[in-house]
């Protein structure tokens, strides 16, 4: 069966998309950090991120480097954080979370909770400096 992130590339599962090309994707995350908190895929399921060929990992640095810096732009923050966990879904990913001091990537803090008008007003706001 596909994943939840598999899902939601092929439109199975509705998300708030910040960018796509033909192998990867970006959205928020709906269970934040930080508001602008992403996740960036590739569209190809794999659930380990180093069994990424190659050519794959490099490109979804990149990539994960061009929706940083649109969220950087987007969302007052010192830095974007980057972290890689990815334990709970088996599918690759990288956590983009925006961050005024390190404390803002500890993902066993709580976490936020906002409206779908907040989500998408982010999501926007992003995507507008891609």
């Amino acid at each position: 069966m596909a994943s939840i992130f598999s899902r939601i590339v092929a439109g199975e599962i509705p998300c708030y998309k910040i960018a796509e090309d033909d192998r990867y994707y970006a959205f928020l995350d709906i269970s934040p950090l930080q508001k602008g908190h992403t996740l960036v895929i590739p569209k190809r399921e794999v659930d380990y991120i180093f069994d990424l060929e190659d050519d794959e990992l490099a490109g979804l640095q990149v990539f994960a480097k061009k929706v940083a810096n649109a969220i950087k732009r987007a969302i007052p923050c010192v830095k974007v954080g980057q972290c890689v966990l990815g334990l709970e879904v088996p599918h690759a990913h990288i956590h983009l979370v925006p961050m005024q001091s390190e404390a803002d990537m500890r993902f066993n803090a709580p976490h936020l909770q906002l409206t779908t008008e907040e989500f998408q007003q982010i999501a926007e706001s992003i995507r507008k400096e891609l």
